[in-house]
This record gives structure tokens, C-alpha cells and sequence, in this order.
């Protein structure tokens, strides 16, 4: 999701104006509201998309498609950059010269671990079932759903049970996301990857004990969902540093984020931001002015989201922390349940950046 000051074509997004944390009463088939925000001022994106998006935005011949990143070399004066890459039809070696790496290469970044190899990812004590359900030729399930969650389109929805939560939101083209959170100890990751495939026996385990906590309505989104997968859910403890002569981290890559706050897509693309003006402030001959000076505005803002990002998480999976008991959505109080929402992040309305008038 973005938030107001993401720029986007309106025909990729759904404006999310109401965030809404709700309890679940399974046996009762009924929810009841516990917070509700109606100046949230959200966009809802699809990841492919976006990625359209930001493609058809750019110059197409930067891209180079193909290519598996193997190493990259700084050079003594510090001026310039070298990476090597394996082109994969051929497997011949090629290299990239420049003065600047941006390290955008995501949570389990190589670039990263050349800097830092031994950061770790700290698994949070649960995993989450994902999927997307395109409406097409489901009439009957748009019209149950909609009736069950009647501001589906221009709200968020979290619903919470005992020590565990879901998220549904519509996204563009007639499609609804899900997200259904876990606890359970670490899996096992397959390959460099935290997302997983699941096999039908486990969807079938999966649906079966969703019939336990949710409503039919979700449930019935979840069994005609294709190949619903499984995320497993990371971060870290934030960085210290994100510049290091002519390489610097951004996106996820710099601040492993759990999803709790809405933040890594917003986090990534401030992070593009504040790069890109300082770039334009000090020049390329300036160039690690410009880096130090975007480490000094992004580590500020991004440390502190992404711990309450990993506080919002543990609180609604009903987790322990050193300063409240569990949450209960059943026994919670308006006070306990203003965690819950989405406006309680650090820097929520307003981001640190250059002054561009300046610029």
C-alpha cells in the first residue's frame, strides 16, 4: 500500500480512506469494530502494477534483462564502481562500470551481506497465508463479500481474533488482497526466498482451520483463491549504517520491515526520494555529501518505523511484551486498542525530506 505523498496513476490504485481493526466473533458470525480511522488517505497498489508503472516510466534500454548479479568492486580513489554480472542465456560475464551502486536488491540483500555478513533476520514467531482473488466470473462470491465487508473499496480491514489477525483490501481490476497471520515456529525457507508454494494438502489444512476463526465470507474468499502461498515474516534489528563509499542500501534492502505499519513500499520509495535530491543537491562530484546526508534524514525515520512496525505485529498476534499483557480483542480496552492503528506509526503524516524549493 502507499500513502497520500506516493505519486501513481489513479488507474493502478484504490483509494483507501477508512482503516478499520475489527473483532471477529466466529460462533456468532458477527464482527465488532474496536478502531476506526476515516482519514486514513491510503492508496492500494498491485506489486505487478507498480512495477508496470515504474518500467514504462524509464528509459527502456537501462534495463538489463537476464543478467544474475555475482560481485561488485569499488575502486581505490573511491570514485567509481564495477559490478560483474552472468548473463543466463549465454553465461558470459559481463561488467557494469559506474560511480554509484544503489543497493535495491530486497530483505536477503548479497549487497548487504558483503557489508555486514553477520546480520541476521529475525524470524517474528509467525508466517502468513497470502493470496489474491480476481472477481471474474465469481459474482456470488463479490456480492457475499460485499455484503459482509460493505465499505470493501474505499476501506482497510483487519480483523482480529485470539493471537491471530487477518487484513483484506480491494485492489485495482476487481480484485481483493488477503493476509492471514500465524504463529507458528520458523518453516523451513525454500531456496534464497521468504515466500513459499503450498501444496494442496496444506491449502486444504489452511482452509479448514480458517473455518475456525473467520467469517464464512473470508473463508469462502480463501478456498477460491489460485495458488494462495505462504509468506514467512521477517526483519531486523535496524542498521547502524546504510552507506559505504560508493554503495548505498535502500528499500528493503536497507530496513527489513514486518508489513504491520504499511510501510516498505512507502519506506522504499522516500527512500528513492531523498536519494535522488540529495543526488541533485550536491552533484556527482559531491557525491558522499549527497550519500551521508541521505543516511542522516532516512536511518532517523526508518529505525523507529520499523520497530513499531515489529510492536504492531506482536500486539495483534497477541504476542508478549516487556509493557502490556497479550492483547485480547475480546477484553481489550478503547485505550489498549489504539495501537492497533495504522496512524500510531512514527512519522505517519509527515517524512523528513530535502526541501526541493532549494533545489
Amino acid at each position: 500500500m502507499l500513502d497520500r505523498s506516493t505519486p501513481t496513476s489513479l488507474q493502478y490504485l484504490v483509494p483507501l480512506t477508512i482503516d478499520q481493526n475489527q473483532m471477529i466473533d466466529v460462533d456468532r458470525r458477527v464482527s465488532q469494530a474496536l478502531t476506526r480511522d476515516e482519514n486514513f488517505n491510503f492508496r492500494a497498489v498491485h506489486w505487478a502494477d507498480l512495477h508496470g508503472l515504474l518500467y514504462h516510466s524509464l528509459p527502456p534500454d537501462i534495463f538489463f534483462w537476464g543478467h544474475h548479479f555475482l560481485s561488485f568492486t569499488v575502486s581505490e580513489d573511491k570514485t567509481s564502481v564495477t559490478v560483474k554480472a552472468k548473463v543466463l542465456q549465454t553465461d558470459e560475464i559481463s561488467e557494469v562500470d559506474g560511480n554509484l551502486l544503489v543497493a535495491a536488491d530486497g530483505s536477503l540483500s548479497s549487497i548487504r551481506h558483503t557489508f555486514l555478513p553477520d546480520l541476521n533476520l529475525r524470524y517474528t514467531g509467525y508466517y502468513a497465508w497470502r493470496g489474491v482473488l480476481d472477481f471474474s466470473g465469481k459474482e456470488e462470491s463479490e456480492a457475499s463479500i460485499r455484503r459482509a465487508y460493505p465499505e470493501l473499496g474505499k476501506c482497510l480491514y483487519i480483523d482480529l481474533a485470539s493471537k491471530t489477525h487477518s487484513v483484506l483490501f480491494e485492489i485495482p481490476k476487481n480484485r481483493v488482497n488477503w493476509i492471514w497471520y500465524i504463529n507458528q515456529p520458523e518453516p523451513q525457507r525454500q531456496r534464497n526466498s521468504l515466500t513459499m508454494r503450498a501444496d494442496d494438502e496444506a491449502i486444504e489444512k489452511m482452509i479448514q482451520e480458517a473455518e475456525k476463526v473467520w467469517l464464512p465470507e473470508v473463508v469462502r474468499v480463501m478456498k477460491e483463491t489460485k495458488d494462495p502461498f505462504i509468506n514467512a515474516i521477517y526483519d531486523c534489528d535496524p542498521l547502524k549504517q546504510i552507506v559505504w563509499d560508493n554503495v548505498v542500501l535502500i528499500g528493503d534492502a536497507a530496513h527489513p520491515v514486518t508489513p504491520h505499519g504499511a510501510r516498505s513500499t512507502n519506506m522504499s520509495v522516500i527512500d528513492a526520494v531523498v536519494l535522488g535530491d540529495c543526488l541533485k543537491k550536491w552533484g556527482a562530484e559531491n557525491l558522499h555529501s549527497a550519500l551521508e546526508e541521505y543516511q542522516s534524514i532516512r536511518l532517523p525515520v526508518t529505525t523507529k518505523q520499523v520497530l513499531h512496525s515489529r510492536r504492531m505485529g506482536r500486539i495483534k498476534q497477541g504476542l508478549t511484551l516487556p509493557d502490556r499483557d497479550p492483547f485480547d480483542p475480546k477484553t481489550a480496552s478503547p485505550e489498549e486498542c489504539k495501537d492497533l492503528q495504522h496512524k500510531s506509526m512514527p512519522f505517519f503524516h509527515t517524512v523528513p525530506i530535502i526541501n526541493r524549493s532549494s533545489l
